[in-house]
């Protein structure tokens, strides 16, 4: 690397005098205008599984038409498509750019949006508890207007871990003898992610529990 190329060599690198979450929020309010100017096309006029999603070409982001633009916090009005907006970029880009599997690229994703709400002193719990109460999933009755180039892939995914775990079964028993290296590695990485995201399920409903509890002691 060429030291005298890189951007001020010289200057040094001075601790900046604000609050961590003050520079934390300003860095990712830049990421998020940055990727909010990347969205070709907004769509709020369609049920979409799950709140929100992308097309198969990524050039248009879908969010429920149900869920409401804002919730309130604190006295605040804060507009969540933003929040979403930056997951679903963040989370097709990995797909379809680093070819990550759609389990390992929705927790990264989820942690960008995760540290994006925080970044703007909201909580993620009320946050997430809001997104709960409009969630549709893939089998329910009130989907009736879905996008016709609306990427199944996450859905598609996210509801094979049954299968994936019998067929890792089958292998491990030595019943699919024939499986390749390949199909091997690719199932057990399906099941490696969807165990960690069930983990990060309970992880999170622990402590929603002791939040709960502690309020009750007080």
């Amino acid at each position: 690397m060429h030291f005298d190329r890189a951007c001020h060599p010289d200057a040094p690198h001075e601790k900046l005098h604000t609050p961590n979450w003050f520079v934390s929020s300003l860095m990712l309010d830049r990421a998020l205008d940055a990727i909010l100017r990347r969205v070709k096309k907004l769509d709020r006029s369609h049920d979409i599984p799950y709140l929100a999603g992308y097309s198969l070409d990524g050039k248009t982001i879908y969010i429920d038409r149900h869920l409401p633009t804002s919730f309130k916090y604190r006295g605040r009005t804060i507009d969540v498509d933003r929040f979403l907006i930056m997951h679903e970029e963040v989370e097709k880009t990995l797909i379809d750019q680093l070819d990550l599997h759609y389990l390992h690229a929705h927790q990264i994703a989820t942690r960008a949006e995760e540290a994006a709400v925080r970044a703007e002193r909201i909580s993620w719990h009320a946050y997430d508890r809001f997104m709960q109460k409009y969630v549709k999933s893939v089998g329910d009755e009130h989907l009736k207007k879905v996008p016709k180039d609306l990427d199944l892939k996450p859905y598609r995914d996210y509801h094979d871990w049954d299968l994936m775990k019998r067929m890792e079964k089958a292998i491990d028993d030595g019943k699919l003898p024939k499986a390749s290296k390949t199909l091997r590695k690719e199932i057990a990485t399906y099941n490696s992610a969807f165990r960690e995201q069930r983990r990060d399920v309970k992880r999170e409903a622990k402590r929603a529990t002791a939040k709960k509890a502690a309020r009750k002691q007080r």
